[in-house]
């Protein structure tokens, strides 16, 4: 068996998580220099916006308008963490 190395998320009234990650997987992730937490992160944030994304611009039916305001924060955030947009770094814009 691998073995595993253990993240903790937090929210922000105060309950938490845990993921289980196998061991290494973070570090073959990582640019040269980059805390494994940050790499954490970085996933996190691309696995929210790619679903939120998904759900808006992808998915048969209405969207309520919340959902598409929250689209595009998560899309800002994306910018200001990567320095690109989220169009420009999947190489489409819907």
């Amino acid at each position: 068996m691998v073995d595993t190395e253990t993240y903790t998320i937090e929210g922000p009234d105060g309950d938490s998580d845990e993921v289980e990650l196998p061991a290494g997987l973070v570090d073959v992730l990582a640019e040269q220099g980059e805390e494994p937490t940050a790499v954490v992160g970085d996933v996190t944030l691309m696995a929210f916006v790619q679903r939120a994304h998904a759900i808006v611009h992808h998915s048969e039916g209405e969207v309520p308008p919340d959902l598409e305001q929250m689209d595009e924060a998560a899309q800002e955030l994306f910018e200001e963490r990567f320095g690109v947009s989220f169009a420009e770094a999947t190489g489409h814009s819907h």
